[in-house]
């Protein structure tokens, strides 16, 4: 067994943009509204990833993790969200795929909230004998120096095409959706397509990232292992007992003037299809939490949520945590939820696996982190790309994804037509 963690955490004096520390080829990045945390380079402590098996990957994850932290020294002199010991994962949709789950501790954290920034060094405990450099200063032979921002690199475009997923495939595999809903076969069903394209050969990636956070700045930007988007749906946030979840479901395109959006909003928190859909989706979460929590509210809801290109019907949960479940317990107790799967969650999951040809991999996943504390912050990895990372020398591959929820009185064009609106932030990036 490897040597336990050595965790310390200083303010650090930091005036650059977060993004300016983060690897140009694989970012590790937990971005809002200019807060949040970076892997400071590529460097790693530890690196878990968990194929398809006998026991379910977020239980070998939580697990893996629990021993990491329990065996971890962790000096955190700062106390906020995303300081100490902490994690960057991103989780597979279904268990089925072929893609991993991963958990990655990187060797150097930087971090920003409220207005306070911070530097956190990991290290195993046998390269700590000399200690850890204090306030972000360096050790005496350099080894801990502070980090150095890197401007990001050239402006570049990526190509995108149709994928396994044509748009006629599409709109058939809806068809099928909406005859089994009325066989009663499930509810609900979330069908999604996908994109394939390039971007050029040694593409600083964060450009992606930061095309994202900038347009997009109420959603949670992310990086982990090639994953990278913007979600405007929170899973879980669990901070000091309190836990809180933002569930979307029923959506519509924003109008081109202020009359047409008003129109669309108001629309849309009419429409009896949306709203069922809405419904749908917060039970899920609330039977989902309700084993973990007490004084569980989800009332008040559904309000409009708008992003740039994009209405929700959005409602808040909150509840106070009961039996000590970690984030990503939580995580793995809501995934999937039905905002994503669809319900009955079994059916609906088996429909996905018919209807869509092809491995969703992590796209509609648990993407966030974790701390020491079983603290963390989780969304759903959606207006998401997957890139391939690993190569070097040549242009490298990606799949996006968009989806849709399929209920009764769905109608195909127009479900097709929504997932166009879903795909315009990683477009609009890549372009």
């Amino acid at each position: 067994m490897s040597a336990g963690l050595v965790v310390q955490t200083r303010e650090f004096d930091l005036a650059d943009d977060l993004l300016a520390y983060a690897d140009p080829v694989d970012p590790r990045a937990w971005l809002r509204r200019g807060d949040g945390i970076v892997a400071v380079g590529s460097e790693t402590a530890r690196v878990v990833r968990v194929a398809a098996g006998s026991e379910p990957r977020t239980a070998a994850l939580s697990r893996t993790w629990d021993g990491i932290r329990s065996s971890a020294r962790v000096d955190d002199a700062v106390r906020l969200p995303g300081t100490g010991l902490v994690a960057f994962a991103a989780l597979v949709f279904d268990e089925t795929s072929a893609a991993d789950s991963v958990l990655i501790v990187p060797r150097t954290v930087i971090g920003r909230h409220g207005g306070r920034t911070w530097i956190t060094r990991i290290l195993d405990a046998g390269d700590a004998r000399d200690g850890i450099a204090e306030e972000g200063h360096g050790s005496a032979d350099g080894r801990h120096a502070a980090p150095a921002p890197t401007a990001l690199g050239p402006h570049w475009a990526g190509t995108l095409g149709p994928g396994a997923q044509s748009a006629q495939g599409y709109q058939a595999s809806v068809r099928r959706a909406l005859a089994a809903i009325a066989d009663a076969r499930y509810g609900k069903v979330v069908l999604a397509r996908d994109l394939v394209g390039t971007v050029p050969a040694g593409s600083d990636l964060r450009r992606l990232v930061r095309a994202l956070s900038t347009e997009y700045p109420d959603t949670w930007a992310f990086a982990v292992d090639g994953l990278i988007g913007a979600s405007p749906e929170t899973l879980i946030t669990a901070q000091d007992g309190v836990v809180t979840a933002r569930v979307l479901a029923g959506t519509t395109a924003r109008g081109a003037d202020a009359v047409t959006d008003a129109r669309a909003a108001a629309s849309l928190a009419d429409s009896p299809k949306d709203n069922d859909e809405h419904a749908f989706a917060v039970r899920s979460v609330v039977a989902s939490l309700a084993p973990h929590t007490t004084a569980l509210d989800a009332e008040g809801g559904p309000f409009i949520l708008e992003l740039p290109n994009l209405f929700h019907l959005a409602t808040d949960v909150r509840a106070r945590l009961s039996d000590g479940a970690s984030a990503l317990d939580l995580a793995a107790a809501l995934h999937p939820t039905a905002a994503v799967a669809g319900t009955p969650t079994d059916a609906a999951i088996a429909a996905i696996r018919e209807l869509e040809p092809f491995d969703r991999g992590r796209y509609a996943g648990p993407v966030g982190w974790i701390d020491a504390h079983g603290n963390g912050e989780w969304a759903i990895a959606l207006r998401c790309a997957q890139f391939d990372v690993t190569g070097s020398g040549s242009p490298i591959p990606l799949t996006a994804y968009a989806g849709a929820g399929i209920v009764a009185g769905s109608d195909p064009e127009a479900e097709l037509l929504e997932t166009r609106v879903k795909f315009r932030p990683i477009v609009d990036a890549l372009a």
